[in-house]
């Protein structure tokens, strides 16, 4: 794993090192806090790309009347269901990839602190490594003492409700999967060190508070103009609900004639 990461996340490694250093010794802090304070910086660091996620949240809110219209409209054909969700993509200016940022560029961070924190183990620097008298170590594995499972219960409780506040405009089924793919990454997230765990708790934490702030801050999105795009299928009528088509509605009978035209009289020509 070294070999395949830590060439391009050197530079990162050792700016976290540093900043870690920097918090340790010039501030004070022990390491552990130092941890935490360095995922408050990195949060801060990503809040235009939050605000990017957000908007981008509320630009497919905005919409989600319309391209829901476009699944119903062409659920029997995958392909093209995606092909005129990409256009109306394009013509909306949505990025749906845009809520991923803020995950995707914490990444490297995230492999970044293990290599330093395994460091760490292999170099004890000064100071104790110790968090709240709980965790001895947050070198070491997740799973080498009891404080790291309850760290482990606490970070699946905090990525489910991050989950919740800032995944409104998932479908049913993708925020599902979210809310239950935390206790799939807990055996995994064992292995890791018990700074890295704290890293995430943090992180997710965060992202609980952001989700308050934003729903009290930020007004709801109205539920879709009636404006159309040239991408989006007219109506169609609603049917009986059987999925039978609806037979075209017969033309209404003219009115009956209720009185006879006049006959018209020619006057006779006088007689000379």
């Amino acid at each position: 794993m070294r070999f395949l990461l830590g060439s391009p996340l050197t530079p990162i490694e050792h700016l976290l090192r540093h900043v870690l250093d920097w918090l340790h010794v010039t501030i004070g802090l022990p390491w552990a806090w130092s941890i935490v304070a360095l995922t408050i910086i990195v949060r801060m660091l990503l809040v235009p790309l939050t605000v990017k996620q957000i908007h981008s949240m509320q630009n497919l809110q905005r919409h989600a009347p319309q391209m829901k219209e476009i699944q119903r409209k062409y659920k029997g054909n995958r392909q093209k269901m995606n092909e005129e969700l990409m256009k109306f993509y394009k013509e909306n200016q949505i990025n749906p990839a845009a809520s991923c940022l803020p995950l995707l560029a914490q990444l490297p961070v995230f492999f970044a602190l293990y290599f330093v924190l395994r460091n760490f183990s292999h170099k004890p620097p000064h100071g104790s490594l110790s968090w709240l008298h709980v965790v001895p170590n947050i070198a070491h594995h997740a799973n080498a003492h009891w404080s790291g499972y309850l760290l482990l219960a606490i970070y699946a409780a905090s990525q489910v409700s991050s989950t919740y506040f800032m995944g409104a405009t998932m479908q049913r089924s993708q925020r599902n999967l979210m809310m239950v793919l935390p206790l799939l990454v807990v055996p995994i997230l064992a292995r890791f060190p018990v700074g890295l765990v704290l890293y995430w708790v943090t992180t997710n934490l965060w992202t609980v508070g952001q989700g308050l702030i934003t729903r009290r801050l930020v007004a709801k999105t109205p539920a879709a103009s009636g404006r159309r795009s040239s991408r989006t299928p007219p109506r169609d009528e609603p049917d009986s609900g059987d999925g039978a088509e609806r037979a075209p509605a017969a033309p209404k009978p003219a009115p009956a004639a209720t009185d006879r035209p006049r006959r018209v009289k020619k006057k006779k020509k006088a007689r000379r």
